[in-house]
Formats: structure tokens, C-alpha cells, sequence
């Protein structure tokens, strides 16, 4: 059985063909039953659950979500934000961070190398929201020298991590 080795902060993890398995599995349904799971990969319900225990405690599971289409709540654009801030202080990036966070519209938020600081990914109605957001809250975060934005004319590809 092919062992694929993920190094964490407290050692080696060891993933093989059946928990790729049942990783691959759980992200095209994550409402999938035990039963379900468990007789697809070829495992006791059992052994299947301690598997997908273990998963989750190591931290490779985080969390069980939905997937929603912003288009059907109304967010048909997405708009990909280049900022690049006045300083670099920890204080400066921290409350960055901070602001982000608490601004629903914004779905992905990157540090990032090159020649901005961060890449944000933003679902707005249309241009006249996205406007509004600009001037309600993403330009009153203080230490923002420049920013520039592209709106996404098509989304071309979305994946999870490759399994293997």
C-alpha cells in the first residue's frame, strides 16, 4: 500500500491509498453517511470512523462546510484586490489582518511576496457595490498606499489540494 508522507509541526504523518480515499470522498459530499463511506473504500464502518477521527485530529480535516453560489445570493462578480501598505510593521500587518476579517464581502485575503503586499478576493453585487465597499471600508483601513483591482470575467478552474 502507497504511504504518502505530509511533514507536520509535531512530526510525520503517514496518509495511505484509504484515507486519500476517504478524503477524496468526503470533499465531493461531505454529507456522505459512515455507511456510505466506509463501503466505497472497502472498510469497516468501525475502522472507517477511527480513520476519519484521526483526520480531523491531526488537523488534515479542518472543517465540514456547504458550498454556496454566490450568484444566487446576488454576488455576481468577484473582483481580485492588489494592496500594497504604507509600512511593514507587525502592528501595521496585524491590523490589516484584523480590518479583513471583519468585512463579510471578502472571501480570500493573502500575504503575498512580489511587488504587492496582499491579494484579496471579493464578492460584490456589481461595480456600484464593489464602489461602495471601496469607499465604506477597504479605504478607510488605515496604511493602504495602493491598491488595484481586476474583475473576474470567468472563473476557468476550482479545486481542493490535490490527493494523490
Amino acid at each position: 500500500m502507497k504511504t504518502i508522507r505530509k511533514k507536520s509541526s509535531e512530526g510525520e504523518d503517514s496518509f495511505d491509498r484509504l484515507d486519500l480515499s476517504i478524503l477524496r470522498l468526503l470533499l465531493e459530499d461531505s454529507r456522505r453517511t459512515l455507511q456510505e463511506i466506509s463501503g466505497q473504500v472497502g472498510l469497516s464502518a468501525t475502522t472507517c470512523w477511527s480513520r476519519i477521527k484521526r483526520l480531523e485530529a491531526q488537523g488534515v480535516i479542518k472543517r465540514y462546510t456547504i458550498d454556496i453560489d454566490p450568484g444566487s445570493l446576488g454576488y455576481r462578480d468577484s473582483v481580485i484586490v492588489q494592496v500594497t501598505l504604507e509600512s511593514h510593521s507587525d502592528e501595521t500587518l496585524y491590523e490589516f489582518g484584523r480590518v479583513l476579517a471583519t468585512i463579510p464581502e471578502i472571501q480570500e485575503a493573502y500575504l503575498v511576496s512580489g511587488d504587492y503586499d496582499y491579494y484579496i478576493r471579493i464578492a460584490v453585487r456589481d461595480t456600484r457595490d464593489y464602489e461602495r465597499l471601496l469607499r465604506e471600508k477597504l479605504y478607510k483601513i488605515p496604511g493602504i498606499r495602493h491598491s488595484q483591482s481586476h474583475f473576474v470575467l470567468r472563473v476557468l478552474k476550482e479545486a481542493s489540494v490535490p490527493l494523490g
